[in-house]
């Protein structure tokens, strides 16, 4: 296994959050710049399937591998080597999150294809991380304000 990077990110959003956003593959394209579109055959599960198509490239299979309240595993499957997203979330005392995403490759083609797509897979790593915390709080904070508003409107 070969480490392409990692990436470390704090947010005050919870851990639900974020399990929402990866969830809801259909909007990942508001957090990761480099995907066109991803589609899930099945439920949010470890065992589902799915498609991910990244702008410029060409349609990769990939498998939820782990989901477990603390880890979310998909890995793509490239001919002979496979790209493996490992995201790792805590709760903090506060109600934030600590969220730290991992980013291997395995198998015997896995040099050519670090060639081909590290660099960019490194360069846009923790973007993504940050554009996710943005998307992430920014639902928690909306659905904050939308428990405020129905509260103050049962008090009146």
């Amino acid at each position: 296994m070969t480490t392409l990077t990692s990436s470390h990110a704090s947010s005050s959003a919870p851990t639900s959050a974020f399990f929402e956003r990866w969830a809801d593959m259909a909007t990942w394209t508001e957090w990761n710049q480099d995907t066109e579109w991803v589609r899930l055959d099945g439920p949010f599960a470890a065992g589902s399937t799915g498609v991910l198509k990244p702008k410029g490239g060409p349609k990769v299979p990939f498998v939820i591998e782990k989901l477990t309240d603390r880890e979310f595993v998909d890995v793509s499957k490239l001919f002979g080597a496979r790209l493996t997203f490992a995201h790792t979330i805590t709760e903090r005392p506060d109600g934030g999150s600590e969220i730290d995403v991992t980013i291997s490759m395995t198998g015997p083609l896995r040099a050519l294809w670090m060639a081909i797509l590290g660099k960019d897979i490194k360069a846009g790593a923790q973007a993504d991380l940050d554009a996710l915390v943005t998307v992430a709080e920014r639902t928690t904070d909306v659905a904050v304000a939308g428990v405020a508003v129905a509260e103050k409107d049962e008090a009146r």
